[in-house]
């Protein structure tokens, strides 16, 4: 089996001989050219995936052919062969791309080795181009968009360990899109095909959470009528995605522990162990080493579910991504809800770009939406904006400069949980709908900022 194609430019007949022997008794493909015409529409004819060239020729040099080939293929290995070599010569050819500038006689052993190197620089030029285009899929799906640097470079990492079995663990502030991350793992994972199982572990009592992850028996407690799968054996052969992991109480984690351990559960009231199969994501917006360092998570748990760290950064510290957010948003409700995908006016884009954002991507979709319900002309203005966000603009926020962005984002993230208590009535549960929250959240940020159950 061939491990590569090669195209050898050589002038001198025996030379070329020489090194076409030389290749194919390694299993190389060979294609040969005795000037710079030839090597034109061979590079045309037979794409190769290295190309060897001398320097002088009577019809032109090997840099004339180290411009065509990377012309025809940015990816391709070129190395140059000559019996005149300079410094210049060696500068001018790496500027333009040369793997490598060799001197005659060509040692075999040296040639060989370039060449592999070549391969091998040819494959990750090849594997960046490819993960660019499935990032630009990812970009421009809706689902995700990152313009930003910092966005490119999660989405880069989940696409290269996405097809392992690798234990991943999401991190990041509420709202940045962690499930969407956790959602990218799967579909580009080994089993795509296989079901992804998400379940919120601070939206569920601790009395049920066992349950719900593990399964039970028959009669293993009040109200177990039937056997019961858990989330674990729902997702066997797919993913399994723990948000909010942060929450869950010293005797699941350690239940979790021996799952991860010994890749088996055994369901609430039983003694039987079923192995299971499925991949695990688990995602926070805790930082998981504090809470180790304050003994609430378990250290050795944390090191099981962080085998590979993703940091999803706040919308805040991204904010190049939201144009595209804000397009992607609007075609979404737009065919959603049947309305028309009104354009957002320049002022109407400077303030989203001021606004802090505490509640993220998921902050600015309710935004988006509200936004196009309620514009009445061709055009969202910056008074179609939510008022939060018309008065979140960062220069707005920060009244007194001393204060800085934390205790800004803190004051806004206050005022728009009195908004939201205030607009239902002070029912928390509502209140955290429609803040996006879970509950248990909802209830610790109030907590946090001394606001009353009855605000």
């Amino acid at each position: 089996m061939s491990d590569g194609r090669i195209l050898i430019v050589e002038d001198e007949e025996g030379q070329r001989t020489l090194l076409r022997a030389l290749l194919e008794g390694r299993g190389f493909a060979v294609d040969t050219a005795s000037g710079v015409t030839e090597a034109k529409a061979a590079l045309q004819a037979a794409p190769p995936d290295v190309l060897l060239t001398d320097y002088n020729m009577e019809d032109g040099n090997g840099v004339d052919v180290l411009k065509a080939a990377r012309a025809a293929d940015p990816a391709l290995g070129v190395v140059l062969i000559t019996a005149y070599g300079t410094v210049p010569l060696a500068v001018e050819a790496m500027r333009e791309g040369a793997v490598d500038v060799l001197l005659k006689p060509v040692d075999p052993e040296a040639l060989l080795t370039v060449i592999g190197r070549a391969l091998r620089m040819k494959a990750m030029r090849v594997e960046n181009v490819q993960l660019r285009a499935r990032l630009h899929e990812q970009f421009t799906s809706g689902g995700i968009a990152a313009s930003s640097e910092s966005m490119r470079a999660v989405l880069s990492d989940a696409l290269r360990v996405a097809p392992t079995r690798a234990t991943v663990l999401v991190t990041g502030e509420s709202g940045t899109g962690k499930e969407l991350i956790a959602n990218l793992l799967h579909e580009e994972g080994a089993h795509p095909a296989g079901p992804f199982v998400a379940t919120h572990c601070a939206a569920l009592p601790e009395s049920l959470l066992e349950s719900e992850l593990f399964g039970h028996a028959k009669g293993s407690f009040t109200g177990a009528v039937a056997d019961r799968k858990g989330r674990f054996e729902e997702a066997d052969g797919g993913t399994l995605f723990l948000d909010e992991i942060g929450e869950i109480s010293p005797p699941v984690q350690v239940r979790l522990l021996r799952v991860l351990q010994e890749r088996e559960i055994v369901r609430v009231g039983e003694n039987l162990a079923r192995p299971i199969h499925a991949r695990l994501v688990a995602a926070t917006n805790r930082n998981l080493e504090e809470e180790v360092a304050a003994g609430r998570f378990r250290e050795d748990l944390f090191y099981r579910i962080n085998v590979v760290h993703l940091h999803v950064p706040p919308l805040r510290e991204r904010r190049a991504d939201l144009p595209e957010l804000v397009a992607a948003f609007t075609k979404d409700c737009a065919e959603r809800d049947g309305l028309a995908p009104l354009p957002f006016s320049a002022e109407a884009m400077d303030v989203l770009g001021q606004h802090a954002w505490p509640g993220n991507v998921r902050e600015l979709r309710n935004a988006v939406e509200r936004a196009l319900l309620l514009a009445p002309g061709e055009a969202v203005g910056v008074e179609d904006l939510p008022a939060a966000v018309r008065g979140g603009a960062v220069g707005q926020a920060e009244p007194d400069q001393q204060q800085g962005l934390d205790a800004a984002v803190a004051a806004l993230e206050r005022r728009m949980i009195k908004e939201a208590l205030a607009q239902t009535g002070g029912v928390q549960t509502r209140a955290a709908a429609l803040l996006g929250l879970a509950e248990r959240v909802l209830r610790y940020k109030m907590k946090k900022h001394g606001i009353e159950r009855g605000a």
